[in-house]
């Protein structure tokens, strides 16, 4: 898990939830996200939001889902059943990959009407290009722009651009935006200058096992 920070409120804002598979060299991100079920992810969930404890009350909780995760037919009645079993934990379902027009508006109806936001991961990369999604940010809670893709594509120098844009399509569609691949100070300032509160990145800390969370983090 890694935290996300408020930095005006100066506290955690929630967390984001990331799967990894223990191998012989360390923790890994797995090379197929489909090896475990949704329902065995869900479970993996709960069991975090109960090592956390009084640490995880009334913050978000987010829960990555590709396309193909998104397309499964126990998708929704897992998220909605897990829903119940953490409250007053708040989820987020952040999508990776940018689904259908249909799927958005379908997902985004039913995650509402039990108390889930549906977040768009990684805007401006992969399939979340502003082409592909722009249809569905009025379905959409919040965005999130990942500023560690564009350095591992060698293209760091369109940081500012792209955060200037997405900053904006934020405040034109009322959405909450998280900035990530906050390393150091100059990365926070550079949040700042384009309005962005919610941070997340190793400047905070490094994505750690729920029960040394507290131990890591800089606020």
């Amino acid at each position: 898990m890694q935290p996300q920070i408020d930095v005006q409120k100066h506290q955690v804002y929630g967390y984001e939830t990331l799967l990894r598979k223990s191998e012989s060299e360390g923790w890994r991100v797995p090379t197929n996200f489909l090896a475990l079920s949704i329902a065995e992810q869900a479970q993996l969930i709960e069991q975090a939001v109960h090592e956390l404890g009084a640490n995880l009350s009334h913050q978000f909780l987010a829960f990555n889902l590709n396309r193909a995760q998104f397309e499964q037919a126990d998708t929704l009645d897992t998220l909605i059943k897990l829903k119940s079993r953490i409250e007053p934990v708040r989820l987020a379902i952040e999508l990776t990959e940018a689904p259908t027009l249909a799927q958005m508006r379908h997902y985004s109806q039913v995650l509402h009407q039990h108390d889930m936001k549906l977040d768009l991961d990684d805007v401006g990369t992969g399939s979340n290009t502003y082409a592909n999604i722009k249809d569905f940010l009025p379905y959409a809670d919040k965005i999130k722009f990942a500023m560690q893709n564009l350095r591992m594509s060698g293209i760091p120098e369109k940081i500012p651009a792209q955060l200037d844009f997405w900053a904006k399509q934020a405040h034109q569609h009322h959405l909450t935006m998280i900035l990530e691949g906050i390393e150091d100070e100059q990365d926070q300032a550079l949040a700042a200058k384009y309005g962005v509160h919610i941070h997340q990145g190793y400047f905070y800390s490094k994505p750690v096992m729920p029960t040394e969370l507290t131990a890591s983090l800089t606020l």
